[in-house]
């Protein structure tokens, strides 16, 4: 075992699009700290980035029907649509800086523009439908957006879905081409390349055992080679626990008091993948669902092209599955290791609040294949069982939390938790997680790098031209900046490509 103290200025925990972002964005902001990354898998973006473990949506809230609440009075909700496209916005001027700058090249290995799409049937749903395309459409975040219950018109929009669909049941979808399908493990491993370049020292197959608070407020963080078997010492003045499922489990060994009162609950995924090229190359956009009366958010049916090492797929999910490990490649202890005397009540108070969500995965669990295409065929009616099959997804650990609002209460989305003296910093929690990666890494930056944001401001807004504006309330801006991240990103090109091929 060594003893000898290898002291850092920065170690990320995990190397996955968070910490390739956060070490992307330090190394620019302050190159001369030196870095250091652990990651205990064979290669960068293995897990929760992996194109296989997501979905590979660029969340803008352009199709996803749960950013968009309709309210008592009827009217819609578009607050949380606001800030998730906003979001996703500061991610894309990020990747077009990273670009343009050639410290990444070829994004159309990354980024694929592709139509984003919201699909309801029933009277009601395709009056909310439209009620939210008239309350989105008057932002131009979401200019463009077209609304349609022609059976003709969505013939030419999605062509697979509607061959075959016999049912008198209203239908109806909106559409907008200025989506886009993102590839975040290459983008992940694009970036580590990048960080590499910059002296980033990167180290596979090293498992983090503990974390300590050294007595100059520092942390000592023990690592395993797990090549060799033996245990090294590292010292730094400032860790992100970047580690997807396993990031909670290290936040609770450094015993930080924002790490008390949270709970986790695993939550695994399966898609259901085509093999039929001929289907494959009819549909041609991600098109959302509504989740189904009680079931949760992360339960939303989605049809999804993907582009995934060149190749066009589609895919339809998520299926929720159950599995007590926090990552796939995780221990079944995982869950029970997590329970402390300082979250157990919490974690009781979840498991009485949401026996709903428990019912709901136990049926998921159950699905026989055939039982899942059925679900398919809601989407594809003339879906057949031998076309498809099945591909295991990423695991997602929700986070559970003392809030306002009760005890043991579940959260979605993605959340930082940091010490108060801003020297270690975690990210819990799921979607829309990587799309707004640079939104959350700011987030980190401000929380635990408070006396450098002055100094830092200029450089953040070289990087990103909209850092600390509202794009909503400044059109104009909107316009420009997303008119050159498309440019940049070979985006505008590749739409009218595919407008002439697929129109």
């Amino acid at each position: 075992m060594s003893s000898v103290q290898n002291k850092t200025d920065v170690i990320l925990i995990g190397a996955g699009i968070m910490s390739a972002t956060l070490g992307s964005l330090l190394k620019e902001l302050a190159p001369e700290w030196e870095i250091k990354v652990f990651e205990k898998l064979a290669s960068a973006g293995e897990e929760s980035s992996n194109e296989w473990n997501n979905a590979g949506t660029g969340h803008a809230a352009l199709c996803e029907l749960n950013y968009t609440s309709e309210k008592s009075d009827g009217s819609i909700d578009i607050a949380k649509a606001i800030n998730v496209n906003e979001q996703f916005q500061l991610s894309r001027q990020f990747w077009a800086y990273l670009v343009e700058n050639n410290l990444i090249r070829n994004p159309q290995e990354f980024i694929m523009p592709i139509p984003h799409m919201s699909f309801v049937q029933g009277e009601k749903n395709v009056s909310f439908l439209k009620k939210r395309l008239e309350a989105l459409s008057a932002n131009p975040l979401f200019q463009g957006m077209e609304f349609s219950d022609d059976p003709e018109k969505l013939k030419e929009w999605i062509p697979v879905m509607m061959e075959g669909r016999t049912s008198d049941e209203p239908i109806a979808a909106t559409k907008i081409d200025s989506g886009t399908d993102v590839n975040f493990g290459a983008l992940t491993r694009m970036l580590f390349d990048h960080l590499k370049s910059k002296n980033v020292d990167v180290h596979y197959q090293h498992s983090v055992e503990d974390l300590k608070r050294a007595g100059d407020g520092s942390w000592n963080v023990k690592v395993r080679n797990m090549e060799s078997g033996t245990i090294e010492n590292h010292q730094a003045k400032f860790v992100f626990i970047g580690g997807g499922g396993g990031s909670l489990h290290l936040l609770q060994k450094t015993g930080i008091p924002e790490s008390r009162h949270i709970g986790g609950f695993p939550v695994s995924g399966l898609f259901l993948v085509c093999n039929n090229p001929e289907i494959v190359e009819k549909h041609h956009a991600k098109v959302y669902g509504k989740a189904k009366v009680g079931a949760p958010p992360m339960s939303v049916p989605h049809l999804d092209t993907r582009f995934i090492d060149n190749k066009k797929s589609l895919l339809f999910g998520p299926f929720a599955g159950f599995s007590p490990k926090f990552l796939k490649t995780g221990s079944n202890m995982d869950l029970i290791k997590s329970v402390k005397p300082n979250n157990v009540i919490t974690m009781l108070a979840a498991g009485a609040k949401e026996i709903a969500l428990t019912k709901y995965l136990i049926q998921q669990v159950m699905l026989s294949h055939e039982q899942r295409v059925e679900e398919l065929r809601e989407f594809i009616p003339n879906a057949k069982s031998e076309d498809w099959s099945v591909v295991v997804a990423g695991q997602r650990v929700q986070v559970i939390k003392d809030t306002p609002a009760g005890k043991g209460t579940l959260q979605f989305g993605t959340e930082v938790v940091s010490a108060s003296d801003g020297t270690v910093a975690a990210l819990l929690g799921a979607s829309p997680g990587a799309s707004t990666a640079v939104n959350v890494m700011l987030e980190v930056l401000q929380k635990c790098f408070p006396e450098q944001m002055d100094e830092w401001h200029f450089k953040i807004k070289k990087m990103i031209p909209s850092y600390g504006m509202s794009l909503f309330e400044n059109p104009e801006l909107f316009r420009e900046i997303h008119e050159s991240t498309a440019q940049v990103l070979g985006l505008s090109e590749k739409e009218k490509k595919q407008e002439l091929a697929y129109n």
